[in-house]
């Protein structure tokens, strides 16, 4: 088994994205596998080192481990080599439209109430009217030319699936900078990778379906398992985001939340075990069974989190609460003391403070 967690480092990791990773890292653990980190940062605009940076502080924060590392910043000969060997089977073709050309399309078939489905009119420009278009300085972006047959699999959590390819709208690969876009640039480095299952949100549904015709462009033939987590909300319904700073991983750990209270939420909510909280990360492995996932939507509750942040912390015992605070003047009988009082770590130095004061 090989299982990948690919985020994109264009802000804070959420528990949206947490989630995901948390369970693709305890499925693999379970099945004694190989797990990669692979930045997708291929969007240059956005992506920031320090976002990476935190990715990985946050992932090391948790507890959990990669095996392989890799960024698509690194990986682009491989993009273009696949780019080629699809636009020599005429399945990628050059469009000329300007991102207010396609904006005009949009609006007329949201009028007409028709779906955003690409109409296909840069399949039917000549090689004069090509060259036209790049004579008065216009570079094309590349559309992946989707076939209509049915496409079909089975998903690990939601069961049978099936798409109709003249339902879905021919998807951007390249851009106009030449850049490859994160649709073909997952499905190469799967391919590279020699990815066994990948989970990740539902939302990448359309994606997964879209991608399988440009695996069986390319002529990949191993076998891919898929699981399409229900996306985590808000306690309120509310989507979360990384742009938006959602429940930032790094902003539970400066409050005070222990990773172990995070990791026992995270590998239950979707599922009908009872949410409990679990010292170690190899007691959560043990309990690991991707089946358990429902297609309802969960929501992520704080109270839910901080209860369970509560129970780790009243367990803790003195030498084990070091490990996770920078607290020189700490010590065994003031710890033991205030535990029972304490919901977060960052309720700590108010205690000491009230201490010294009396």
């Amino acid at each position: 088994m090989k299982t990948r967690f690919a985020p994109s480092p264009t802000g804070y990791m959420h528990v949206g994205n947490c989630r995901t990773l948390l369970v693709n890292w305890l499925l693999c653990q379970k099945e004694k596998g190989t797990f990669i980190l692979r930045m997708d940062d291929t969007d240059t605009a956005r992506s920031k080192t320090s976002y990476e940076t935190a990715l990985i502080e946050d992932i090391e924060w948790l507890g959990l481990s990669f095996d392989a590392y890799a960024k698509q910043s690194d990986r682009l000969s491989l993009y273009n080599l696949a780019a080629e060997k699809l636009k020599n089977t005429k399945r990628l073709y050059p469009c000329y439209e300007t991102a207010e050309d396609l904006e005009i399309k949009r609006k007329q078939k949201a009028a007409l109430g028709l779906p955003p489905i690409y109409d296909r009119e840069a399949l039917k420009l000549t090689d004069t009217q090509k060259a036209k278009f790049e004579s008065e300085g216009r570079k094309p972006h590349w559309r992946f030319l989707i076939e209509d047959s049915p496409i079909e699999w089975h998903d690990m959590v939601r069961g049978p699936i099936h798409f109709e390819g003249k339902h879905l709208s021919d998807p951007v690969l390249i851009r106009e900078d030449g850049v490859p876009l994160y649709t073909l640039a997952s499905v190469v480095d799967d391919m590279d990778m020699e990815i066994t299952h990948i989970v990740r949100g539902e939302d990448h549904l359309s994606n997964t379906a879209v991608q399988k015709q440009i695996w069986d462009a390319l002529g990949i033939t191993h076998q891919i398992h898929f699981a399409h987590l229900s996306l985590l909300q808000g306690a309120e319904g509310e989507q979360l985001s990384k742009r938006l700073g959602t429940q930032s991983i790094r902003d539970m750990r400066d409050e005070g939340i222990l990773p172990m209270a995070l990791n026992s939420l995270l590998s239950k909510i979707g599922t009908s075990d009872p949410l409990d909280v679990f010292n170690n990360l190899t007691a959560l492995v043990q309990e690991f069974d991707l089946s358990k996932f429902s297609r309802a939507t969960p929501k992520f509750s704080r109270q839910e989190l901080e209860h369970l942040n509560t129970k780790l912390l009243h367990k803790l015992s003195y030498e084990e609460v070091q490990k996770h605070i920078n607290f020189p003047n700490l010590r065994a009988e003031f710890w033991e003391t205030v535990k029972p009082n304490i919901s977060k770590l960052s309720e700590l130095s108010s205690w000491w403070i009230s201490a010294v004061a009396q």
